[in-house]
């Protein structure tokens, strides 16, 4: 078995592309989350709330050609790749370009334009804004494509559409081609593009929240007050690494990948089941090697939805006891469907590294019906710990554990 190491790391956000401009956000706990002004047009959704990147632009020497195939999904997917790879020293290698390098990445879906226009076909029978790249910019796996076109990468290429764990099964899933000794380097994460319809899948649920008139105290993960989830926007992209290609190449190394489970909960579409969610966790530490004793913080989906909320919580309750710490960037993001798994374990490396853990923003009570956890709340917190946990849960009852390990 071959040892993995993070190598680089990007994302784009509505508080920043940076690590220093997020953790900043995040310290002086200000939301990415805005009243959407141009949904009120749509007069059965009933939220109005979401976590746009108002300031994105592509750069200005992506040529037309390159763009045509990418949607905003795939955009924002190919920028995080491309800020991943300069991180990790790689931009313009041609050693991505033998074969040696593979992608693993997906979204909840491609971009929805391109799925108005062809359903504007099918409704009004005119081909009105349908061109020969229609479908690649609203096919499931446009991103993990256009990432692979853009910088011409010959390795596997490895689709991840499973909606809230397309980022961390894009992760894994590279994490297990380079650990069984497939290829030497993965480009792993995901992206989503902001769109009314995903906020309305959620809505039909009774699952959004509400406050449309105090967007910044929305959403609440984990509290009692919550009232629904909040869609967010984003992409995040990781390089991760065989250990000895990296040394010999003289790579900085964030941190090793140690752990990786995802099984199904095989019950219900939407409801998110306690036991398979706990059994996700187990797989990652015994991928690992580890006890559960030896994970010192979990990264928690906190979505802040009252179902996903309580069976999450209680599951890792039920694992590692009431002395896990555990938050949830959501609260300051909104859920970024696709993109919160790849970013979620890019903050996970961030904070392990400098010492420091972003609480939940928002959580002023936590529900009684949550399970007995050790809530990060308020501000920072100052923690060291060699080990650390992010767990991600979709529709379908797709459930995801990884385990990062601190490189010293």
């Amino acid at each position: 078995m071959k040892r993995v190491v993070v190598t680089g790391m990007a994302g784009i956000t509505s508080l920043g592309s940076d690590w220093a401009s997020i953790e900043a956000n995040f310290s002086g706990n200000r939301s990415g989350i805005r009243r959407m002004d141009e949904w009120d047009r749509f007069t059965e959704l009933n939220t109005r709330l979401a976590g746009p990147i108002d300031d994105f632009a592509v750069p200005s020497y992506w040529t037309r050609k390159q763009l045509r195939s990418m949607g905003r999904v795939s955009r924002l997917a190919v920028g995080a790749a491309e800020q991943a790879l300069r991180d990790a020293g790689l931009l313009g290698d041609p050693i991505i370009r033998d074969g040696r390098m593979g992608v693993a990445c997906g979204s909840s879906t491609g971009s929805t334009d391109e799925i108005k226009a062809f359903g504007n076909m099918l409704l009004n029978s005119v081909a009105e804004g349908l061109n020969a790249n229609s479908y690649v910019r609203m096919m499931p796996h446009t991103t993990a494509a256009n990432i692979s076109i853009f910088f011409n990468l010959t390795g596997r290429l490895i689709p991840t559409s499973s909606a809230c764990t397309s980022g961390s099964q894009g992760v894994g899933y590279a994490y297990e081609a380079i650990k069984f000794g497939r290829l030497p380097l993965m480009l792993a994460g995901g992206a989503e593009e902001l769109c009314p319809t995903e906020a309305m899948v959620f809505d039909a649920l009774y699952a959004t929240s509400l406050k449309n008139d105090a967007p910044h105290t929305s959403p609440r993960p984990y509290d009692s007050g919550r009232d629904g989830l909040v869609i967010g926007e984003g992409g995040g992209m990781l390089v991760l690494e065989e250990l000895e290609h990296a040394l010999a190449r003289g790579a900085k190394i964030h941190a090793e990948v140690v752990g990786f489970g995802s099984n199904a909960d095989g019950v219900h579409t939407t409801r998110p089941e306690q036991v398979t969610m706990r059994r996700a966790m187990e797989l990652a530490l015994e991928d690992a090697g580890l006890p559960p004793e030896a994970i010192g913080y979990v990264n928690g989906h906190g979505t802040a939805t009252e179902q996903g909320d309580i069976a999450e919580t209680l599951a890792t309750q039920s694992l590692f006891g009431s002395r896990m710490p555990i938050s949830s960037q959501k609260s300051f993001l909104g859920h970024t469907l696709g993109a919160c798994g790849a970013l979620e374990s890019w903050f996970s490396i961030e904070m392990m590294n400098r010492d420091r853990y972003i609480h939940t923003l928002n959580l002023d009570e936590v529900d009684s019906r949550c399970g007995e956890l050790d809530y990060l709340r308020g501000e920072p917190r100052p923690m060291s710990h060699e080990f650390v946990m992010n767990n991600n849960f979709a529709f379908g009852g797709v459930n995801t554990s990884l385990i990062f390990r601190r490189w010293s």
